[in-house]
């Protein structure tokens, strides 16, 4: 097996950042920021009863009834989950692939970290039966599998898992004796809200499930760091959040007062915020479909992106042309295509893939245009895809993969075409 890279750039300082917007801050957001800039006293630990109260009401309005001593905030995901991790001990299941940051918060932890594989359908879900033989298999060995890591908007895939297969999955995990942390960033990017039917685990699993909740998903700039976890009212939900606020003591982790104040007004959902979220949404939703079909056509693999900003490809099919490349693994595909897009894209060993695999995560925001002008154009207009700038940058996109079509594949269309049939969208 390749050796990891050496140059400096580790699984966790060269971790890939979660999809990006591309889009300019909301200008309403950037004015309450400002005005609470010369706020000196930090948020507590957990957040101070205003940001709560609002993260309340963002719940409430999802069907997850909550109350603001249930809710806990910190800087960002990250440390989030850290704390999250750190309160409950024992051993971490998450499927496979998974987002990129999840796998080092374990590590930094010392904690065991075990990969199941997910459905033919979706991502961000384990298959119940991988998941209960990975259980059995772990103590056998003298594990102790406590926590289930899962994400029903999924980075990297962009698929939501039907609700038959969350509930399945959870079923699994809770007679198992495992609590479920649900990584619900991506869930206000649906990109067809009113035919994708999205089911938190904390609706089937009400006492067994953590809501765990990146803003940068679709309320705030990744630039302000802001995350908000919803622990269950019941059983030893109380004693967990406890735990979770003295990890967060410990670490200093405290929401900058001004980014709590604009965290707070996003979570309230205001018309401004709800317009921009959905029409952001809209607009990469497009964008996406439009990759995806380029990618199809090209001879790639990728299951119809339902979510997010992003797309998760598999090149397997065009092997033989990336091996004349020097293209044998999703480290030197990483690379090869990092250089022909000219933009990061992560292969597939960063969201714990294996290594073998030519699988990358590609997002779109890099299709939305050049400059800050560019995408805010893409924003506003009608036709985002007849824009000059989206359409040169589809084609560009496009290129890099058709030119990578195998000889061979083109001498077995029929082959081709049942591989394109199995994830046309259903």
């Amino acid at each position: 097996m390749r050796q990891p890279d050496t140059r400096g750039r580790g699984p966790v300082r060269y971790g890939p950042p979660a999809p990006a917007p591309g889009l300019p801050v909301l200008p309403e957001l950037a004015a309450i920021l400002a005005a609470a800039a010369d706020r000196t006293e930090p948020e507590p630990p957990g957040g101070g009863a205003v940001l709560r109260d609002a993260a309340c009401g963002y719940f409430w309005r999802r069907g997850l009834r909550c109350h603001p001593e249930d809710l806990a905030a910190a800087p960002g995901a990250q440390p989030l989950l850290s704390a999250l991790m750190a309160a409950h001990g024992g051993d971490v299941l998450m499927p496979r692939p998974c987002p990129a940051w999840w796998t080092p918060q374990a590590r930094l932890l010392g904690r065991p970290a075990y990969h199941v594989p997910t459905p033919a359908e979706c991502g961000g879900v384990p298959d119940p039966f991988a998941l209960l033989e990975t259980v059995r298999r772990v103590r056998a060995e003298g594990g102790h599998p406590a926590v289930l890591l899962l994400s029903v908007a999924d980075d990297p895939t962009a698929t939501v898992a039907p609700p038959e297969v969350v509930r399945e999955a959870c079923e699994a995990a809770v007679a198992e004796g495992l609590h479920i942390i649900s990584d619900e960033t991506w869930r206000d990017t649906l990109h067809d809200p009113h035919d994708t039917v999205l089911v938190s685990p904390a609706e089937m699993c009400p006492d067994d499930v953590t809501v765990l909740c990146d803003l940068a998903g679709s309320l705030t700039p990744a630039a302000w760091p802001a995350a908000i976890a919803r622990f269950p009212h019941t059983g030893p939900g109380p004693e967990r959040r406890a735990r979770t606020l003295d990890r967060l003591t410990a670490l200093g982790a405290h929401v900058a007062a001004p980014v709590a104040a604009a965290a707070a007004h996003a979570l309230g959902e205001p018309e401004p915020v709800t317009t921009r979220a959905a029409a952001a949404a809209a607009l990469h939703a497009r964008v996406a479909a439009a990759a995806h079909h380029a990618l199809l056509t090209a001879g790639a693999l990728a299951l119809p992106p339902q979510a997010g900003r992003h797309l998760y490809a598999d090149l397997g099919p065009l092997r033989g042309r990336l091996a004349e490349r020097g293209v044998t693994d999703s480290m030197e595909l990483e690379e090869y295509l990092t250089d022909r897009l000219g933009v990061l894209v992560p292969g597939g060993h960063r969201f714990g893939d294996e290594l073998g695999a030519l699988r990358v995560r590609l997002e779109t925001w890099p299709l939305l245009g050049a400059t800050p002008e560019e995408r805010a154009e893409s924003l506003t207009t009608a036709r985002p895809l007849e824009s000059p700038h989206v359409a040169q940058a589809l084609e560009r996109f496009g290129s890099a993969f058709h030119e990578l079509r195998d000889q061979q594949d083109r001498q077995n269309p029929h082959e081709l075409n049942d591989l394109h049939e199995q994830h046309e969208p259903r």
